[in-house]
């Protein structure tokens, strides 16, 4: 009988290319993955792999291998969504993913009167960058900023939420400042795969050339508040910090829609029904905040 903690790892290393991602992504050191590949090519009688300087190449058993392996996955899916959707306690694990500006800056509150009303839902908040995918089963609920709804899987099912607007900001501090004409020219301050948006320039901001750059949202907003320059940031952020001003006679700028997403069976149960109808009130109520009124 074929082991399909095996057909995972195989899956992994299809995927990324080589037995390191594979092991990256499944958090298992590099001998791991190499023992359960071996272990399923001898269970099949076949190499499914070629090795290569450059990295793993399917060979034409693996292609095929590859296409039940990746029906298997999805019948495991199903199967396991499908028997979550019977569970209808309100206990157990509540998976949301969402960014750390929204979890930190909006949510949190939210969150946390959540988990007071239903104290028997262990609640585990995936905020990052790069949010879990919910066909995987990796959240049960995803809380995202959508610029485009037909960029989103079909199979996701989601409640719209308002729109999300941001704005160029700078410390108080500096916006005398910078009225005044005095003191050194504002800084851009960046995040490195961003950059300045082209709305940003519209308005009459006098900046430096040299822009000062970081690697996450929660350093662009300390280095705001240092009086370092001035940033692009979410409305719900900006207007909210005491220590921050929108620049004058900057345009805002609309980032996207909120919006709430479950997926297949998961949404049928009790304690995601409960979440979403939960947090989408709250949202809601942020409206003013999230379009920058």
């Amino acid at each position: 009988m074929i082991d399909w903690d095996d057909v995972r790892y195989f899956l992994a290393a299809a995927r990324g290319g080589s037995v390191r991602a594979a092991a990256k992504g499944l958090a298992v050191n590099h001998a791991t993955v190499l023992r359960r590949i071996s272990q399923l090519e001898e269970r099949l009688g076949t190499q499914m792999f070629e090795r290569l300087p450059s990295g793993y190449r399917l060979t034409e058993a693996g292609e095929e291998v590859l296409e039940l392996a990746t029906q298997m996955e999805a019948s495991s899916h199903q199967l396991e969504t499908r028997v979550l959707a019977r569970d209808q306690s309100v206990r157990g694990l509540l998976r949301v993913t969402l960014t750390p500006i929204l979890a930190t800056h909006l949510l949190m509150p939210d969150f946390a009167d959540f988990v007071r009303l239903y104290p028997d839902i262990e609640m585990e908040i995936l905020s990052s960058g790069e949010l879990a995918n919910l066909t995987k089963r990796e959240a049960d609920v995803a809380i995202r900023v959508v610029y485009d709804r037909k960029t989103l899987p079909l199979n996701l099912h989601g409640q719209k939420g308002p729109e999300v607007f941001g704005g160029v900001y700078v410390s108080r501090d500096r916006l005398a400042g910078w009225r005044s004409g005095e003191g050194e020219p504002l800084r851009w301050i960046v995040i490195n795969t961003h950059g300045i948006p082209d709305w940003a320039s519209e308005g009459a901001v006098r900046a430096a050339g040299v822009p000062f750059k970081v690697i996450d949202a929660g350093a662009q907003i300390a280095a705001v508040r240092q009086g370092l320059g001035i940033a692009t940031l979410p409305c719900f952020v900006g207007d909210a910090d005491p220590q921050l001003q929108r620049v004058p006679d900057t345009p805002l700028h609309m980032y996207g829609t909120l919006w709430i997403l479950t997926q297949g069976e998961t949404r049928k149960t009790k304690r995601v029904r409960l979440f979403t109808e939960f947090v989408s009130k709250r949202i809601a109520a942020h409206e003013r905040r999230l379009v920058g009124q």
